[in-house]
């Protein structure tokens, strides 16, 4: 292994000494001999161009030429100064009488070309062996990277630097740290108020969608329920989606017995399936119904001698509804019906005697007030009760008022009410079950406890018949039908009382005057007299009066002007010499 270094430049060699704190090779000058043919190596001028005279260039310094120095070998030593600076001429330091140009090991001298002591001094190039760099410090440049640059500043162009010159310089780790911990506060932090607003839009939606739900879900309900404005049955005038017509109705007739006094007393009760309202529609007793025979009755003499199924449909024909059923109720079972649901609550409108009180100062059976609580017993007499001076009318308002109470007290639930109705033990009229009756009814009572079922009278003129603009509200919202009573041109509506002779008279007088194109109304049974008279009221109908008593056989003096109920033409009283014709 040769541990000797060879420079390449005027035989100069250096050998292997050792390695720095760095790793890198420490070389120094092998001692040769210089032969005197061979010129010095010179850094400046690398290409030997020196003038004839023998001095060289030198580019620090400015002014007179210099003679260029000869250089013996020396020894690499540290106090060797590369750029050593000289005065121009001769040079002697410290008067050692040393020739300029001479080495003197002992010369203090400036790395950077400056004397120690005297005067500025002229900086000369001086040979130099070529020694491989080594790293040093990073923060500490090349001796020949100063040197290059120094030159190009002297020479007044751009320095050239070289990658050797600049060191990178990092930052403590402390410092990354902090920097890196702030972007990541910046960031959580911008992500935190993203987020936030995120959940903010997000609630927002939310509060919409639930908004618009409800909304959707209000008008819906108020739509099934028929409550929302135009669109009501009241409103199908108006341009309402449902037709009064169109809706779905369950429809059931209730006639109540008076056992004790007499007499009947009719509602229709409606369940409304499209509007869900519920509505008790009360029917006076003298509203003209004509039936199958074409024969002309009202609705208290149906109820009587038709039955409940001839006053059906003689409802539905005058009506023009569909009834399902009809239900019977006798007093004494709605005394039972009040006393099962446990009593009712009405706001009665006068005070009721005891009927089995004898006592004509006896205290009333029930209350004049508001809110009054009614056992069995009381509602039957609220509900059959008329004092002298009072309508047909006001009577039959007060039943509506005890159904109404029997309603809100009875179960919501269809198996329950059944089983209400069962408990009764009551033969209910064909085809009316006892569970369809309960099914029907558990609906009118839910209806009735939401405050959605009222109470209507149907208005009817004095004749009994029904006027069409009037009964629009009721016939046409309510039932969804149309009125269709006799019409009042079409015959001459006689009112037949029998007043002395037998029934088989009474029935024979129906068949002739129906057979004469007359309308015959049932007029029950008057005190006997001897003789018949054939009435009218008004002197127009004089001649229709003639014509009836010509129809039954009596003589012309018959014919006699007087009172005649307001729901006949002309009134006849069949006396005791009244003969039928064969």
């Amino acid at each position: 292994m040769n541990d000797r270094y060879d420079a390449g430049y005027g035989g100069a060699a250096y050998e292997l000494v050792g390695y720095d704190e760095y790793g890198q090779p420490v070389y120094r000058q092998a001692p040769v001999q210089q032969h005197a043919h061979q010129q010095p190596y010179d850094p400046y001028d690398p290409y030997g161009q020196h003038d004839q005279q023998g001095y060289a260039y030198d580019p620090y310094t400015t002014g007179a030429q210099q003679a260029a120095p000869s250089y013996g070998t020396q020894a690499l030593d540290t106090g060797h100064d590369p750029y050593g600076s000289y005065a121009s001429g001769a040079h002697q330091d410290g008067g050692s009488g040393q020739p300029h140009g001479a080495y003197d090991p002992y010369d203090p001298y400036d790395p950077y070309g400056q004397a120690a002591a005297g005067g500025p001094q002229a900086r000369v190039a001086e040979q130099a062996a070529y020694i491989p760099q080594q790293a040093g410090p990073p923060d500490e440049p090349e001796p020949a990277a100063r040197a290059d640059v120094a030159g190009a500043e002297a020479a007044g162009a751009e320095p050239e630097y070289r990658t050797e010159q600049f060191a990178f310089v990092e930052e403590p780790d402390g410092d990354s740290e902090d920097v890196i911990d702030w972007l990541k506060f910046t960031e959580n932090r911008t992500e935190r108020r993203e987020e936030a607003r995120r959940r903010a839009r997000a609630r927002v939606i939310a509060l919409a969608v639930v908004l618009a739900l409800c909304a959707v879900g209000g008008v819906g309900w108020l739509w099934y329920a028929g409550k929302l404005p135009g669109l009501s049955s009241s409103d199908a005038e108006t341009g309402g989606t449902t037709a009064a017509g169109a809706q779905k109705r369950d429809v059931i007739v209730v006639h109540l017995h008076d056992t004790r006094n007499g007499g009947t007393t009719t509602a229709l009760l409606v369940d409304n399936a499209t509007t869900r309202r519920g509505t008790t529609v009360l029917l006076p007793n003298s509203l003209t119904l004509t039936g199958d025979d074409g024969t002309t009755t009202t609705l208290a003499k149906s109820v009587e001698d038709a039955g409940a199924d001839g006053t059906q449909d003689a409802l539905d024909s005058v009506l023009g509804t569909s009834i399902q059923g009809t239900w019977r109720l006798d007093t004494p079972y709605l005394q039972n019906l009040v006393d099962l649901v446990g009593n009712i609550d009405v706001d009665t409108d006068t005070d009721v005697p005891d009927p089995d009180s004898k006592k004509k100062d006896a205290a009333p059976l029930v209350h004049k007030g508001e809110n009054q609580t009614l056992s069995g017993k009381m509602a039957v007499a609220y509900a059959t009760y008329r004092a002298p001076e009072e309508s047909p009318n006001a009577q039959l308002e007060r039943f509506g008022q005890v159904m109404q109470g029997v309603l809100r007290k009875l179960p919501s639930d269809p198996q329950a009410a059944t089983t209400t109705i069962q408990t009764l033990a009551q033969i209910l009229d064909p085809p009316l079950t006892d569970k369809e009756l309960g099914t029907f009814l558990a609906g009118l009572a839910d209806l009735a406890k939401g405050g959605d079922c009222k109470t209507a009278l149907l208005p009817v003129q004095p004749d009994g018949t029904l006027d069409a603009e009037a009964s629009d509200s009721v016939v046409k919202d309510i039932l969804g039908g149309t009125a269709k009573s006799p019409d009042r041109d079409s015959a001459v509506r006689v009112l037949v009382q029998n007043a002395g002779g037998t029934r088989d008279d009474t029935d024979k007088a129906r068949v002739a005057l129906l057979n004469g194109g007359f309308t015959f109304l049932e007029g029950g049974t008057a005190s006997a007299r001897p003789t018949s008279r054939v009435l009218y009221a008004d002197a127009a109908d004089k001649e229709n009066a003639t014509e009836v008593a010509k129809t039954l056989g009596l003589p012309a003096g018959a014919v006699t002007q007087g009172k005649v109920s307001s729901t006949a033409d002309v009134a006849v009283l069949l006396g005791q010499d009244y003969e039928p014709s064969s």
